[in-house]
C-alpha cells in the first residue's frame, strides 16, 4: 500500500479535512439499538429470549455518511427526506447539535422516518426489522430536494450520493445531479444500490460491494480474472472514472480504465459491519475533497473501515484514529 500512499501524504490529506465540504444526498435513516443479554431459548418457539438492558440511537444510511464526515472533521451539506414525526425531529435535531446545516431536509407528511432495528446481544446481531416506506418520494419533494441540490454544489468540493433504495434517489434525480456535476467540474461519488445502477452513468466513481458488482455485472466473481472482468464490464456500462469494489475480508479492489489496483483488508478483529460502507464512501469522499488521488482516497478509505468493523454499532472514527490506524498499517506494510 506504500506505493499508493505514504504516511507523509496521508496526513497531509487528514490535515485538510477540515477544509472539504461534502453534499451528501440520500436517503436518512435512524438506527435503533436494543441491547440484551440471552440466558435461554423461548418454550413458545426455537428462538432466543432477549432480555433488554438498554437502548440507543444513531445517525443511519446518508446521516451516517454525515456523521463519518464531521467525526473526520470534514464539513457536509446534506439533503434528503424524513417523516413529520418524532424520529425525523430526533434526526435532524442530532445533526443540528454537531452544527451540520439541515434547511435542505425535506419533511415529507405522507411518509415515515426510515427506522432500521437492530436487537443485540453479546455483541452479535440476533435480528433486525426495518420500519420504512420504500416508493419513490413524490414529485413536490423530489423538486425541493433537486432545487437544494442545485444551490448547494456551488458550496461543495464532492457530490455523494447514498442510495439505501428508500425513495430519495430516484433516475432523474440522479442522471440531474451528474449532470449538474460535470457542468460545474464536480466529482461525483455513488454508493449505490443494485437495482439502480443504470441511474449512476457519468458519475466520478462508484463504490459497490463485491455482490452488488456481480449482479450489476452479470458475472459470477469468483477469483481474479472474473473479478477484473466484472470490473471492466462496470467501468464500460457506467462511463466513470474509476469503480472501487469492496470485498469484505479480501479488501478492495479500484479499477480504472488504465490500472487495477487490489488493496487488502486492514481489520485485525470483526465485531460489526454495520454502517461500514457508510464510512468507506464518507472517507472516500472526503479524501478527494482534500485532493487526493483515486488511488489514495480508497487506500485511507480502506483504513477507516477497517477501524469501524472492529466497533459495535453504526460506529464513525476520528482522525487520530485513522492516522494511527495508516501509520501502523504502513509500518506493517514495510516490513
Amino acid at each position: 500500500m506504500r506505493r499508493y500512499l505514504s504516511l507523509k501524504r496521508a496526513k497531509t490529506l487528514i490535515e485538510r479535512f477540515p477544509a472539504g465540504r461534502v453534499l451528501v444526498i440520500g436517503d436518512l435513516i435512524m438506527d435503533h439499538f436494543i441491547w440484551g443479554k440471552v440466558r435461554r431459548i423461548s418454550p413458545e418457539a426455537p428462538v432466543p429470549v432477549v432480555e433488554v438492558t438498554s437502548e440507543s440511537t444513531m445517525l443511519g444510511g446518508s446521516a451516517n455518511v454525515v456523521n463519518n464526515i464531521f467525526s473526520l472533521g470534514g464539513r457536509s451539506l446534506v439533503t434528503g427526506l424524513v417523516g413529520n414525526d418524532w424520529d425525523g425531529k430526533k434526526l435532524i435535531n442530532a445533526l443540528k447539535e454537531k452544527g451540520i446545516e439541515t434547511q435542505g431536509i425535506v419533511v415529507d407528511n405522507k411518509r415515515p422516518t426510515t427506522i432500521k432495528t437492530r436487537v443485540i446481544a453479546h455483541s452479535q446481531q440476533v435480528v433486525r426489522f426495518d420500519r420504512e416506506k420504500k416508493d419513490a418520494i413524490d414529485p413536490d419533494s423530489g423538486a425541493q430536494v433537486l432545487d437544494y441540490i442545485k444551490k448547494a454544489l456551488k458550496k461543495a468540493d464532492v457530490v455523494l450520493i447514498s442510495d439505501y433504495a428508500k425513495g430519495v434517489v430516484t433516475e432523474a434525480l440522479a442522471a440531474e445531479t451528474i449532470a449538474f456535476c460535470a457542468r460545474l467540474d464536480k466529482l461525483a461519488a455513488i454508493d449505490p444500490k443494485v437495482e439502480h445502477f443504470d441511474y449512476y452513468k457519468g458519475a466520478a466513481i462508484v463504490t459497490p460491494n463485491n455482490i452488488e458488482a456481480g449482479q450489476a455485472s452479470g458475472v459470477d466473481i469468483e477469483d481474479q480474472a472474473s473479478l477484473h472482468r466484472a470490473g471492466e464490464v462496470l467501468l464500460n456500462k457506467l462511463g466513470c472514472k474509476a469503480l472501487l469494489i469492496t470485498r469484505g475480508e479480501n479488501g478492495m479492489s479500484l479499477f480504472e480504465d488504465d490500472s487495477d489496483t487490489h488493496i487488502p483488508t486492514v481489520a485485525r478483529e470483526v465485531f460489526d459491519v454495520s454502517g461500514a460502507g457508510d464510512t468507506v464512501i464518507g472517507t472516500l469522499a472526503l479524501s478527494l475533497a482534500a485532493g487526493a488521488t483515486f488511488k489514495e482516497a480508497a487506500v485511507t478509505a480502506n483504513f477507516a473501515a477497517g477501524v469501524v468493523v472492529g466497533k459495535v454499532g453504526t460506529a464513525t472514527l476520528s482522525p487520530a484514529e485513522l492516522l494511527s490506524a495508516i501509520t501502523v498499517g504502513l509500518k506493517g506494510a514495510g516490513k
